[in-house]
């Protein structure tokens, strides 16, 4: 059963990613100008996305985004957003799951992958209906404004001497900043058991907990701390890109202060995995609509993502190899037995 429904879905993508194509042709390289272009085009009229996070960070970000450009566009007549946070986005996988609404959509990412395998969720990826990749972007590692460190070795040598002495704050657990805090330190020959994590499940959480002086550090997608850091309330020590954010063009990567690593995290959307192949068409041609349209390209370079976007096969491909290559690095660092 299981491999009858994985190769479904691939069949499905594969067609989803024909119908996408023709999609874009039809509409030119700008995407919709026409009121009810998406309506027509996908078959979709109302559409439910989930977030699986807490209002205020990427996920929500991400999800609002979309809402406000189909909309605004006319792909849909409405878009509701709804948030179901905890658990790496894992609480928000069991709900995809059960959901009986075929017009459903969950933005996730880099950050469930690991969370699955930490969490040893039962609700896995592999289960859902893969869509579109849309983006990714580089996490930062910041401190209070008033922290002692100065530089990323300052923060690195504190752990090396402190342990778990030394907090660092970020998403949920085996997620992208998770991933990173256990990378920089095992670049630096440090165990994994001094690596003192505190997880939240939104980004203003964790900004919460920076801005009050709770944790000796941060770590998230520069979006998300950029602002703060430009207010003087934070001060940003190293980006994981491999060059300077556009965001924070003074900040230098970690691989040019020493620290070889780099690390971006990309989001995207998946469907219920009890939908057919029709409807895998419609929802990936609805997202390839959008990604085409310039209210889109605006959003994406207001926010400063990059645009990632794969669809149908190619996406289904990355998210299996994404998954191995997570959970061998998951493993690596210690964050997973």
């Amino acid at each position: 059963m299981k491999l009858d429904r994985t190769m479904r879905r691939r069949s499905a993508l594969v067609a989803a990613a024909a119908a996408s194509a023709l999609v874009l042709a039809a509409c030119g390289s700008t995407g919709s100008t026409g009121a009810g272009n998406g309506s027509a085009e996908a078959g979709i009229d109302k559409l439910n996305i989930i977030v699986p996070a807490d209002p205020g960070g990427g996920w929500d970000q991400t999800g609002r985004s979309m809402q406000k450009d189909l909309q605004e566009n006319d792909l849909v007549s409405s878009a509701s957003v709804v948030n179901i946070g905890g658990a790496g986005g894992t609480n928000g996988l069991a709900k995809l799951a059960t959901e009986q609404d075929p017009n459903t959509l969950m933005v996730m990412g880099y950050v469930m992958v690991g969370a699955v395998e930490t969490n040893k969720s039962a609700n896995r990826i592999e289960d859902t209906t893969p869509i579109a990749r849309l983006t990714e972007e580089p996490l930062v590692v910041v401190v209070p404004a008033d922290s002692p460190y100065q530089t990323i070795d300052d923060l690195i040598a504190d752990v090396k001497a402190k342990g778990k002495g030394v907090s660092i704050t970020g998403g949920s657990a085996g997620g992208a900043d998770h991933i990173l805090a256990g990378m920089m330190l095992k670049e630096a020959g440090i165990g994994a058991d001094s690596l003192n994590y505190i997880p939240y499940s939104g980004g203003g959480e964790s900004l919460a907990a920076l801005l009050g002086n709770k944790v000796s550090a941060g770590i998230s997608g520069v979006g998300e701390y950029a602002e703060q850091v430009k207010a003087g309330k934070l001060r940003a020590l190293a980006v994981s890109g491999p060059d300077a954010a556009p965001q924070l063009p003074e900040v230098k990567p970690l691989k040019e202060q020493g620290v070889d690593l780099v690390l971006t995290n990309w989001r995207g959307v998946v469907a219920p995995g009890s939908i057919d192949e029709a409807q895998a068409e419609k929802l990936t041609a609805l997202v390839t609509e959008l990604h085409g349209t310039d209210a889109w390209q605006k959003t994406l370079t207001t926010n400063n993502w990059a645009d990632a976007f794969l669809a149908g096969e190619e996406f289904n491909s990355f998210l299996t190899e994404d998954i191995e290559t997570v959970t061998a690095t998951l493993t690596d660092i210690g964050l997973l037995k």
